[in-house]
């Protein structure tokens, strides 16, 4: 193999020590049989360039970028835990899957793969971290993956560079023509404490989508306590079932780029430093596609708004239900459902943005039109807490979620 391996029986990592103790409840959950890593640590410092497997009873630490050539296979077995070091700029973590690489991250809800900061003392086996706090953020990068499906690019160039990489690494490029493309498959994965900052308003999101295609599989992922957004598409095909992200630093699922899949199953617990729990872009050049979110729970924060349809924004939003928002008119303008701009409120006269099926528990003292602006609070209904009849299903997410783990699904 060309890539650089160490082998480390025993690890001293001098990083971040932003820790807090978890609650009891949380430690409950925990299995009672953690694996130990059987041969200490494996710092992962160069691309992966042949094929590869990591297994569950080691721990991978990423000291850099790392991306997954063009041509070649990462596997990870369920139940593996592998964590970023701390870095920003040039220098931040993050997985990269390259456009013809391909990862095989299959885990299982009784062994979800983790990926988390180094300074999480978390062990193969265990769900809730024995010593972080699920609200801190930008502790290392992300993971990233990249195809060569369509996506809507200024000046309808054919590939562009993904956000969250420096536009001089050849590996970051996406988009392309192939709509079936296949990046791999990812199933039970949690993604922690990401959203490292690599510029001035420039950070990695928890799962970066660009141009994914949509033979790759990707169900039940979970992201917590990322700096930047939960996960983020940029055009592409892909669709992904049965998503949650909690804390998120800026929106929680954001789209752009004529991404055309389904995000079927959803649950975003809005944090204090989450900005929108949905963030819909439109294309931005000629290419015109819309995608699907549905069956989705959205519990709002006082700082957050439930969602902005902006920059012409095509697609379908249906059987949703949210609460715990509080009125725009206590929050300054938080709390709302907005289009933004002449196109995304044009595409909703024309039938190109559709809501369906909008449920919503409101503040006292609030009217639908005070939350659903642009005249969507036809669209939406307001009903008693735990009184709807749309929304995620939250079984989906038991056992193997941290949010789980800490009782942040009993809603």
């Amino acid at each position: 193999m060309k890539h650089k391996i160490k082998f480390l029986t025993m690890v001293a990592l001098s990083t971040l020590m932003f820790v807090s103790g978890c609650k009891d409840d949380e430690e409950d959950v925990i299995p009672p049989t953690p694996i130990e890593a059987g041969t200490g640590t494996i710092i992962v410092d160069a691309n992966i360039t042949a094929n590869t497997t990591w297994t569950r009873d080691k721990v991978y630490q990423l000291a850099g970028r790392i991306t997954v050539v063009d041509g070649v296979t990462l596997t990870i077995e369920a139940g593996t835990v592998i964590k970023g070091e701390a870095g920003s700029g040039a220098n931040a973590t993050a997985l990269i899957i390259a456009r013809g690489g391909v990862l095989l991250a299959e885990g299982t809800a009784a062994a979800p793969i983790i990926f988390t900061s180094v300074a999480d003392e978390i062990k193969s086996g265990q769900i809730a971290s024995p010593n972080m706090d699920p609200t801190l953020q930008g502790l290392w990068g992300g993971l990233i993956v990249l195809g060569k499906a369509p996506s809507s690019f200024k000046g309808d160039v054919s590939e562009n560079a993904i956000e969250g990489i420096p536009a001089s690494d050849g590996n970051g490029l996406y988009g392309g023509s192939i709509a079936d493309d296949y990046s791999g498959v990812i199933k039970y994965i949690s993604i922690r404490h990401g959203g490292s900052n690599i510029g001035e308003g420039n950070e990695i999101n928890g799962l970066t989508l660009g141009g994914v295609g949509s033979k790759t599989i990707i169900e039940n992922v979970e992201v917590i306590a990322n700096a930047d957004d939960g996960i983020e598409w940029f055009g592409g095909t892909v669709s992904v079932t049965n998503a949650l992200v909690w804390n998120s630093g800026d929106d929680a699922l954001d789209s752009d780029q004529a991404w055309a899949g389904t995000m079927d199953n959803f649950v975003i617990i809005c944090g204090s430093n989450t900005d929108h729990a949905l963030e819909i872009d439109g294309p931005e050049g000629s290419y015109r596609d819309g995608h699907t979110l549905k069956n989705g729970t959205i519990k709002g924060h006082e700082n957050s708004e439930l969602g902005d349809f902006r920059d012409g924004a095509e697609g379908t939003f249906e059987n949703m239900y949210f609460f715990g928002f509080e009125s725009p008119a206590d929050t300054d303008g938080r709390g709302d459902f907005s289009l933004s701009g002449d196109e995304s409120r044009s595409n909703f006269a024309d039938g190109v943005l559709v809501f369906n099926k909008l449920e919503v528990t409101l503040p006292a003292s609030t009217e639908l039109a005070d939350v659903f602006k642009n005249g969507t609070d036809a669209r939406a209904s307001n009903v008693a807490k735990n009184a709807n009849t749309v929304g995620a299903d939250l079984t989906k997410f038991a056992n193997w979620t941290w949010a789980s783990a800490a009782g942040q699904l009993n809603f």
